[in-house]
């Protein structure tokens, strides 16, 4: 669980140096998304390069993306991450005033990205499946950079959210680790390609590209499995 504790240490770290540093910190956060973006859509380009079966891979992606859509999926992460702020919220007050509102605005958009976001759904599967840790490790420079932006504007509060993504992160890496038994070389190549067809998104939504729907997408590291051992075992054979 190394890149865990490595994600959750950077943005704690970053919480506070960029609560400390906000006066002294002078750049466009829109420039340094771009640089975000296309690091992210790098690291999805290796791991598309792993792929073992496409066609079971980009069925999982467009039906994962139809059942998040009738799942109202990014709703209901958005809701996650709103009950998230509630708790968090709790430890610094915010005024009712319009700069009191966007910061509001801004603390629920930095809960999901750090707790709900697809490269560290991706990041805690690939560490636990495949004893990877390298979307981990590298998303957790990235994190460290942004949550030291978010601090800028809503101070050290944004290193309290190291406690819910700790739990959450620590969930699914469990999880992921009770099922790897029953996860095959090619299963866990053509799940590394459709995490890596979710990253590459998220750089192109990060950089302001395009405005792909990621949370809506997520069943597709879960489809991606049974699809690639149907393809794997029942089609490949007659092809």
């Amino acid at each position: 669980m190394l890149g865990v504790l490595f994600d959750v240490i950077s943005v704690i770290l970053g919480g506070v140096l960029g609560n400390i540093l906000n006066k002294r910190l002078h750049f466009d956060a829109d420039e340094l998304n771009k640089v975000f973006g296309i690091c992210s859509i790098v690291m999805g380009i290796i791991s598309v390069g792993a792929v073992k079966n496409m066609p079971p891979v980009i069925l999982a992606v467009v039906l994962g993306t139809v059942c998040g859509f009738v799942l109202r999926l990014r709703d209901r992460i958005s809701k996650c991450g709103n009950m998230l702020y509630q708790l968090v919220s709790r430890v610094k007050t915010f005024d009712c005033t319009t700069t009191g509102l966007l910061n509001v605005s801004i603390l629920e958009t930095a809960i999901i990205l750090f707790c709900f976001s697809g490269t560290g759904i991706y990041g805690c599967l690939d560490a636990a499946l495949a004893n990877n840790q390298t979307i981990l490790l590298t998303k957790s420079i990235l994190d460290l950079f942004t949550a030291m932006i978010f601090a800028c504007t809503l101070g050290a509060v944004v290193a309290i959210i190291a406690i819910p993504q700790t739990i959450i992160f620590v969930f699914l890496y469990g999880i992921a680790t009770l099922l790897s038994p029953l996860v095959t070389a090619d299963m866990l190549a053509d799940f590394k390609a459709c995490g890596g067809i979710l990253l590459i998104a998220t750089g192109c939504r990060i950089s302001k590209m395009q405005d792909f729907p990621i949370s809506d997408m997520l069943p597709a590291m879960i489809l991606v499995f049974p699809f690639s051992a149907f393809w794997s075992h029942i089609i490949l054979p007659y092809i």
